[in-house]
């Protein structure tokens, strides 16, 4: 299998560096085992339609980072790093439309 590209939103590199330490480093490395596995086993798809991506979001405790594979392209676009609760996903047509 062909690894994925990785690519980090400025919005979610910047949520990235406002974590705290030692979450911060799980999940930079989460993030670039996503490159070998974009559908890990604490990962979930959402339910988005009318993508040509598939958007999922990847559990790390508290902490979700929202990203999308497009299989065709071998790309994975991470495009958030939230903590949930508060964080609903209502947000998430605007953060993929940035992609386009």
């Amino acid at each position: 299998m062909t690894p994925y590209q990785v690519f980090i939103t400025p919005r979610a590199l910047q949520e990235a560096k406002e974590l705290p330490r030692h979450m911060r480093q799980r999940i930079r490395r989460a993030i670039q085992e996503l490159a070998d596995d974009p559908r890990p086993a604490n990962s979930k798809e959402l339910d988005v339609h009318g993508l040509t991506q598939e958007a999922r979001r990847l559990r790390l405790d508290k902490w979700r980072v929202v990203y999308a594979i497009t299989a065709t392209d071998t790309i994975v676009d991470v495009l958030a790093v939230r903590k949930r609760p508060p964080y609903d996903y209502g947000d998430l047509n605007a953060l993929l439309g940035e992609l386009l």
